[in-house]
């Protein structure tokens, strides 16, 4: 019986040639698993009540609905000579329960915002809440929804 090359290799190394994964166009922000899970129950308040000295936090302009990957801009604002912390951060996918994103934001931070150029999100709403607080210890929440078109 004739064996081809390949198959004798396999053989006697034992080891078998697999596929490489199919390569991602970006860094996924969340996944299709994470966009199944339920919404929360009850109402998500933010508290924004007063004037105060406490930071920003402003998504940049992003197509609505965007295509996925998209580029994900939010801008820290602080006042009073103060710093934003960013050790800080805590950026929170809306869902029950819900899913902590700061470790795959982490990288893309810096003191003025985060800019992260290929974030990869399922089609639909996503809710996100971000939390950051200054050098001073003030804090601030803002959520925003992410629309991605399918």
């Amino acid at each position: 019986m004739r064996r081809s090359l390949l198959q004798v290799a396999v053989l006697a190394t034992g080891f078998v040639l697999m596929a490489a994964p199919p390569v991602s166009a970006g860094t996924v922000l969340i996944s299709a698993d994470e966009a199944k899970l339920p919404p929360p129950a009850g109402a998500v308040a933010v508290a924004t009540r007063g004037i105060t000295r406490g930071p920003k936090v402003a998504l940049v302009g992003t197509a609505d609905p965007a295509k996925s990957p998209m580029r994900l801009q939010l801008k820290f604002e602080s006042f009073g000579g103060a710093r934003i912390d960013t050790d800080s951060l805590k950026v929170t996918y809306i869902k029950s329960p819900s899913v902590d994103l700061t470790p795959r934001m982490k990288p893309f931070v810096k003191p003025d915002g985060i800019d992260m150029p290929d974030a990869e999100l399922p089609a639909g709403d996503h809710v996100i809440r971000v939390d950051v607080k200054d050098s001073e210890g003030r804090t601030a929440t803002t959520s925003f929804t992410l629309k991605v078109a399918p």
